[in-house]
Order: structure tokens, then sequence, then C-alpha cells
């Protein structure tokens, strides 16, 4: 608990059994989360076997897989219904470290903010961190375009490290969006799209042989997806267009 508030860790899950205890370990370190909710996204390997036996965990299985945006859609939906009052995604990749989990709670719980992203490129940990100079190039690129077309200044769109309050999981229309990666995307440009503010912490991260990546092909596919949600949100502040990702605000 913080402060009275149930805090909620969750994670979406595709073939993490290497890394799971890991994380789980250090998210529960932390000593403020009450409850991790793992949503395994039909795993080939042990990813549910490993979660069954962790215990202050509920654990969702999905029969076939329904893609990266399709398991958060039930991640979250399955945190609000445990009562969650703050909501924080960690990758059991071991990818993000779970020791931000404090502050970001804080910034959330302590009334300042309603989204907290653990960022890569703030404090320069991205390249340190092993990431690939081509996706960070990516990177950069399509975060310089969305802040025009969006109408942010965000030092990344693209990181899966997120906190959410209750309040904001509830307004936000997730269903309409992807079931594939470009859910993080579109989930963030409806925050904007509502008028919150999103805040930032910076945030070291590790690329190694077992931490989850999309290859060069979905990549592709991701990048062009955050450029037409993007160009889609323009439009739609403009009333150039309708949109079911960006509806209008009553």
């Amino acid at each position: 608990m913080f402060q009275n508030k149930k805090v909620v860790v969750v994670m979406p899950a595709y073939n993490a059994e290497k890394t799971l205890r890991q994380t789980y370990a250090e998210v529960m370190d932390q000593g403020i989360v009450d409850l991790i909710v793992f949503v395994d996204d039909a795993s080939s390997d042990n990813t549910v076997k490993v979660a069954a036996g962790l215990p202050h965990t509920k654990l969702y299985i999905h029969e076939k897989n329904r893609g990266y945006g399709g398991n958060q859609k039930t991640c979250y939906r399955a945190a609000l219904e445990c009562g969650a009052d703050i909501v924080i995604m960690v990758h059991p990749d071991y990818q993000y470290t779970p020791r931000l989990i404090p502050a970001m709670t804080a910034l959330i719980g302590g009334g300042l903010y309603h989204c907290v992203l653990g960022s890569r490129i703030l404090g320069g940990y991205a390249l340190k961190g092993g990431m690939p100079l081509w996706k960070y190039v990516a990177n950069r690129f399509l975060t310089f375009v969305e802040n025009i077309l969006i109408g942010a200044k965000l030092s990344e769109y693209h990181t899966g490290y997120r906190a959410f309050s209750r309040e904001l999981l509830e307004r936000l229309p997730l269903q309409n969006n992807s079931d594939d990666f470009v859910f993080d995307n579109q989930m963030l440009a409806q925050i904007i799209w509502l008028g919150y503010t999103v805040a930032e912490v910076s945030c070291p991260t590790m690329y190694f042989a077992e931490a989850s990546s999309i290859n060069f092909s979905h990549s592709v596919k991701y990048g062009l997806g955050c450029l037409k949600t993007a160009l889609e949100f323009r439009l739609a502040r403009m009333k150039l267009i309708s949109s079911e990702t960006f509806p209008a605000c009553e």
C-alpha cells in the first residue's frame, strides 16, 4: 500500500521463464506492492508454471496469443477488477529495473500526476544499457515527429515502463486500440488527448539475450503505426476526421 492506496504491478508475459523470478523478487523487495497480475500470452516455455508458484500474485492465461496490446488490455482490466488504485506495468524480462516503483508510485499516489513513464532517454541510459544504435536513432526520430504532431515534449514515447492512476485507466478507450505493439503508442497519445500531463523519470535499462525485443520487420511496422497514430491525433484535434482512438471529449 501507498498512503492507503492499493498498488498493483501488471506483467504482460510471453516466454519469460528465465527472468520472471528475478523480476518478481525485485518488485516485491520494494515493499509497497500489494499484488502482481501476470498475464501469460500463450507462452511456449514454462512461464505459467513459474508464475503459478509465486505468492501475492494472480495469474491469467491466454489460450491463444493475443499480441502485446491484447495482453495489456487483460492486464489493466484485471488490475482494476482487483481494486487497484495505482497500476504499474513492469516487463518480466528484467529489461527495466523495478527499483523505480516507489518513485513512480509516489508521483501518482501523492496526486501530482496520473501517468509516469520510466524514460531510457533521460540521463542517456539507452545506449549505455545496450540499445542497438538503429533502435536509438529510430526512437529519437519517431519521438521528434510525434512531439510535433501531438504537441507534447516527451523524451520518448516507446518505453514499456509505465505507471497509471485508476482514474486514468478507467477513462481510456483501450478496447479501441490495436492488439499489436502500437498499443503502447496509442495509449500514450490517448492520455495526452484527454489533457493529462505525463511525467517522466530517468530509467536505466538493460539489453541482453533473455530480454524481449521485436525484430526489424516488426519494428518497421511499429514505427509506421506510431506515425499513423500521431497523424490521426493531429487530424482529430483539428476536427478534420472522426476517430475511435481519439473520440470527441464530452
